[in-house]
């Protein structure tokens, strides 16, 4: 299940999102040389990951910071800026520009502290903008609980697209989160799911103050949880490539 847009159109360009994109690719790009080589990759994520354990022994605490603009390959960088693209744009433009870039940071660091809380001994480097995204959705979840997401299932060779209200795709996500959390040990790498749902939590908090600008319970009555603007409207285009009947 993979969410490929949503139908709340942003009233203002999302800079900050934009560019929280364009750094994360950039940043990626530029180390993926080093990824061709195995011990140069730990080098280079010893020196930039977020790694508890060296945390622990109160070395590496840079690591919170950069760690975010950090993925592990293609489809951990894709599939994270697909997540910021879809649902960034919205909070920035409640947030304001600088508000949404203070929000991503401390949604990002507060992911890499449960992260930290979760496995303090660790000695595997984590990396990936995932924790601050979450927290974005986390986000998301408070002030636009109903607007429609556009998800991709894919069962074997069935592909379809189906629109959804925002908490269902959300609450689905968090619950895999955790579910996978309390399934697998934290010390032993792979998906960082206590980051997951640490940034989720976090983002959510830290937009309860926007939310009660809005209006709180009032927002939530005069939207009924959809977006504060008309929603996109998106439909199949017809093909310019002309019929061809058979005689």
């Amino acid at each position: 299940m993979f969410p490929i847009r949503d139908h709340n159109p942003s009233g203002r360009t999302p800079y900050v999102t934009y560019a929280l994109i364009v750094a994360n690719i950039g940043i990626f790009l530029s180390y993926w040389p080093v990824m061709q080589s195995e011990q140069q990759m730990l080098r280079f994520y010893f020196d930039w990951a977020l790694i508890p354990a060296l945390v622990s022994e109160g070395l590496g605490w840079s690591g919170f910071f950069t760690s975010m603009f950090l993925h592990g390959g293609w489809m951990h960088l894709i599939g994270n800026m697909l997540f910021l693209y879809i649902f960034g744009d919205n909070l920035e433009d409640e947030m304001g520009h600088f508000g949404f870039a203070l929000f991503y940071l401390a949604a990002g660091l507060g992911a890499g502290a449960v992260h930290y809380i979760a496995a303090p001994l660790s000695p595997v480097p984590t990396v990936g903008a995932s924790g601050a995204i979450a927290g974005v959705m986390g986000g998301y979840l408070l002030l636009f609980p109903k607007a429609k997401v556009d998800i991709l299932i894919i069962i074997v060779i069935i592909f379809r697209v189906f629109p959804i209200p925002a908490w269902i795709m959300l609450a689905v996500w968090f619950g895999m989160q955790v579910f996978g959390g309390f399934g697998s040990a934290a010390d032993e790498g792979g998906v960082a799911y206590w980051a997951h749902v640490g940034g989720f939590v976090v983002g959510l908090a830290l937009t309860i103050p926007t939310w009660l600008r809005l209006g709180g319970p009032r927002f939530w009555s005069q939207t009924e949880g959809h977006p504060p603007h008309p929603e996109a409207k998106y439909q199949l285009s017809r093909t310019n490539v002309p019929k061809v009947r058979r005689k």
